[in-house]
């Protein structure tokens, strides 16, 4: 196993002056650093994350505690965190809580005591007072906990708005919302809130269906779908929470011989893979992903370096039209 030795000497530099490349300190030349990350390619050589952060008491990774790995929204987020930390020579510890509160309180204890840089949460339990007591930079993600704890997200009300309008655009007229879970309170609520805004603004018939947070753990919603379709033909439009939702209401329309977009027009929120991907393609809301990633992580580093970051950050929606409109 290659050692920081065998990569001074392939360089032809010091030990030091690889030391100090790579634990990114003084001023080292745009050549020294390109010569030294040659060596280290040429021998295979993984730096000892912990070894390198030693001097600086926290090693040079991210936290990122997700509900569920599995879920097409956050396999994205944690996609676009792990680029950019990457990006700033910082590797990320992915923390999969399986919906638990206690392993996400396993997770954040693991976190603290191996003293990393900082944490994203994209938490969905309600136990939360844990994380304000934090020692550590703590990002939260499309989740608001504490106001003096820095948040990130998506305008959620503007993203019900467009769904509806664009709807109201193409013709519908009898509408339904089939929303996230009620027993949490999370920012994609204003989503809701800004389909019934829109639709008694144009006078339009808007009725909302909640989902469960059993179904959004199990991402299981076709049976529900089927049977809200199946009482309410009149639904000329459906504005669903989520691209997982929007694709299950696709399975059901199929099952029960409903052709979209001639019958029912239907918009889908996130702009995950999944969108591009069914047949009919769905028409959706594309959340920034990609931005709002490269903000949490951009505030971590920042934190660090004691500089002033908002506390709450919200970035604009866009439509994306496809097929099922």
């Amino acid at each position: 196993m290659a050692t920081l030795k065998d990569v001074a000497e392939r360089a032809g530099i010091t030990v030091t002056t690889v030391s100090r490349v790579l634990n990114d300190r003084g001023y080292i030349s745009q050549q020294t650093r390109e010569k030294v990350y040659q060596a280290m390619k040429d021998l295979n050589y993984q730096p000892n994350e912990a070894a390198r952060s030693l001097s600086k008491k926290r090693m040079q990774v991210i936290g990122v505690i997700v509900p569920s790995v599995m879920h097409p929204f956050f396999s994205k987020v944690v996609n676009y965190l792990e680029y950019y930390a990457s990006l700033n020579r910082y590797k990320i510890m992915l923390c999969n809580s399986f919906h638990q509160r206690d392993k996400e309180a396993e997770y954040l204890e693991m976190l603290r005591s191996n003293k990393v840089s900082g944490i994203v949460l994209c938490s969905r339990t309600e136990e939360t007072e844990a994380f304000s007591q934090l020692d550590m930079p703590l990002i939260t993600f499309e989740r608001s906990i504490a106001g003096d704890i820095p948040f990130v997200g998506c305008d959620n009300y503007q993203g019900g708005q467009l769904a509806t309008e664009h709807l109201y655009g193409k013709g519908c007229r009898i509408l339904a919302h089939i929303g996230g879970t009620i027993e949490v309170p999370m920012p994609a609520d204003a989503r809701r809130q800004g389909f019934l805004d829109t639709c008694a603004r144009y006078g339009l018939q808007g009725t909302v269906f909640n989902t469960y947070e059993a179904q959004f753990q199990a991402m299981e919603y076709q049976e529900y779908i089927v049977k809200i379709l199946r009482e309410n033909p009149q639904f000329d439009g459906i504005f669903a929470s989520s691209d997982v939702i929007a694709a299950q209401v696709l399975q059901a329309c199929s099952l029960l011989g409903i052709r979209v977009p001639q019958d029912l027009k239907l918009v889908g929120f996130d702009d995950v893979e999944v969108a591009s991907l069914t047949t009919p393609k769905i028409t959706t809301i594309r959340q920034p992903v990609e931005e709002m990633c490269h903000y949490a992580v951009s505030n971590i580093l920042h934190k660090l370096e004691q500089k002033v970051i908002p506390n709450k950050t919200v970035l604009p929606v866009q439509l994306i039209e496809r097929e099922t409109t």
